[in-house]
């Protein structure tokens, strides 16, 4: 019941007054659910956070200032300088990436909202088109334009280079969560199968390692492996003229 529950969600239809009864118009009511719950643990640890670093010398703060300072450092070496805005969009994409993918982990009545392609999707789409306002605004209409255009006949397959990453980025985070979140269903029903297996899954600490591996390490490194390209193709974005010809 799990699996059919994970593969065909229940949807809102808050638009069939109107007529609007198609799939393109519903909800996910799991992932809407999702989303405003890490929205809320996001607030949470904001506040817990602006907290910790009035106190630099406990314990959270430094931990709160050292990951601050992680990712500064991670921005400036590849943006070639300090840019507040972007290191403040690119670690909030980041913020909420990890915090969707282990949402389970610590509520598991709740599903990741990044199981959902359309979360996925909407991401990639947000992080393109950041990238691609960050790169207008430093070489402005005519170099971005000029860029795509050089040569002229390449144009079409640049155009479509742009736009597959969307497709790279936000399909290859939804892969690896939904596949990662089936085989943990599937674990789950072998594990509850008998007593005599769940007994000896657990004894061998095959359940610990199932669980900190899908859970904790593949929910990090999926989200730090989207902030690192989105933050390469910003680089590259916003990098000067020479270099993009070099």
């Amino acid at each position: 019941m799990e699996l059919i529950k994970i593969l065909a969600p229940e949807r809102w239809y808050p638009l069939r007054a109107w007529g609007l009864n198609s799939p393109f118009w519903a909800l996910h009511e799991e992932t809407m659910v999702g989303t405003w719950a890490v929205l809320t643990i996001l607030v949470i640890i904001t506040i817990l956070a602006r907290l910790a670093i009035r106190k630099p010398n406990s314990l959270a703060g430094f931990i709160t200032i050292s990951g601050v300072r992680g990712f500064v450092s991670l921005c400036r070496q590849s943006l070639g300088g300090f840019y507040e805005n972007h290191i403040a969009f690119l670690t909030s994409l980041f913020l909420f990436i990890v915090t969707s993918n282990l949402l389970t982990t610590f509520i598991p009545w709740l599903e990741e909202p990044t199981s959902d392609v359309n979360t996925t999707l909407a991401l990639g789409i947000t992080s393109f088109l950041y990238i691609q306002a960050a790169t207008i605004a430093v070489h402005g209409w005519g170099g971005y334009f000029k860029e795509l255009a050089t040569p002229f006949f390449l144009l079409p397959l640049h155009i479509t280079g742009k736009l597959a990453t969307i497709i790279s980025i936000s399909f290859r985070l939804f892969g690896n969560i939904f596949g990662g979140m089936i085989i943990t269903q599937i674990y789950g029903l072998l594990k509850t199968s008998s007593w005599l297996m769940e007994a000896g899954l657990l004894l061998t600490g095959t359940t610990l390692t199932v669980q900190l591996f899908f859970g904790l390490f593949e929910g990090f490194i999926q989200a730090f492996v989207f902030f690192m390209l989105s933050l390469t193709y910003l680089a590259l974005g916003i990098a000067p003229a020479e270099e993009h010809g070099e």
